[in-house]
């Protein structure tokens, strides 16, 4: 049963939500928060961005206040989320170099994984540190079209928050916090779209929800498997996309247009796209996940039958493979 301090958590981060995003798209124009269309992206006209403040103002705040008790993993998740999103704020106004973001991103890890004290060897440190740094830039990959990030994060959370029974401790109370929040951008970013995310809100997202999973994992709340199978839906698109790409020899630090999901979308449109995800998780994964809980000895049996699906259809709808190509190939 949900406590009543997680619905207020959830209430306050969903009114909180609301009121940010309202902001946000009246005064879009004159701060200059306007998405602009690209090779990558699905709009055709300047869209208000940076809607993920939504979510980010109210879980830095309530992680500044954890951090004051002194609580070290607290501190780190502070100044590195706190980094991240401005440097990404600053993205979403002015584009940066990308080694100037990525050194950032490097920094932000760093501080979070220097914090979590784990008392595992370094070399296992140092692979969960590029792990971390791998899905704060994966999240950002699949921001792609309208809805699908906010659900990827409300799937992951309240999935934990069902398997775990309700977590307590202040990592559980940002969980509702964020939920909250995400869930009041998701009534602007609902397709069609009046607002996205922008960088802000999918690298602190990416970065959020990896230090989630690993935490989980390290004090024993839930197991590897059952979080990434939560996530598989993104991990599992972008991971195959990117190794599609580099078989092929394409540009794949280059924007594109060739993710499963964006695929997808492509054909049956952002609407239909994101709510297929959110049924795939829900009646698909969300069970998968539960027996990985219960039956650990086979979690990995349990994960490959998560992504079995995922697989076929990105061979399906040829995920990786640019428009371009294809029709080249149609015509050998």
């Amino acid at each position: 049963m949900v406590s009543s301090a997680a619905l207020i958590y959830l209430l306050v981060g969903f009114v909180g939500g609301l009121a940010v995003e309202f902001f946000i798209i009246r005064a879009s124009v004159s701060i200059r928060l306007l998405a602009h269309p690209n090779e990558r992206s699905f709009h055709t006209v300047p869209t208000p961005t940076a809607g993920g403040l939504a979510f980010v103002i109210p879980v830095l705040a309530f992680v500044a206040l954890v951090a004051m008790e002194r609580v070290l993993l607290a501190q780190g998740l502070f100044a590195g989320a706190a980094l991240l999103a401005l440097v990404s704020l600053w993205d979403d106004i002015r584009e940066l170099p990308s080694a100037l973001r990525f050194g950032c991103q490097v920094v932000a890890v760093a501080a979070v994984v220097w914090t979590l004290q784990l008392p595992w060897h370094w070399v296992w440190v140092g692979l969960i540190a590029l792990g971390l740094l791998w899905h704060l830039n994966l999240f950002n990959f699949m921001d792609g079209i309208d809805g699908i990030a906010g659900v990827q994060c409300l799937l992951f959370c309240a999935g934990a928050q069902l398997l775990t029974g309700g977590m307590s401790g202040w990592m559980g109370d940002v969980m509702w916090l964020l939920m909250g929040g995400v869930l009041g951008f998701l009534v602007y970013n609902w397709p069609p779209a009046k607002i996205f995310m922008g960088d802000v809100g999918s690298a602190f997202l990416g970065l959020l929800l990896s230090l989630m999973v690993v935490d989980l994992w390290a004090t024993g709340h839930l197991p590897l498997v059952a979080s990434l199978i939560l996530l598989a839906g993104f991990w599992f698109d972008a991971t195959y996309t990117l190794c599609v790409r580099m078989i092929t020899g394409q540009a794949f630090t280059q924007a594109h247009r060739s993710h499963l999901y964006q695929q997808v979308a492509d054909r049956k449109g952002h609407r239909w796209t994101t709510t297929v995800f959110l049924l795939f998780g829900v009646v698909w994964l969300l069970p998968l996940a539960w027996l990985a809980v219960q039956l650990p000895d086979f979690g990995y049996i349990w994960l490959a039958a998560a992504v079995a699906p995922l697989a076929v259809a990105a061979v399906v709808f040829r995920a990786g493979i640019r428009p371009n190509l294809m029709e080249d190939e149609q015509y050998e």
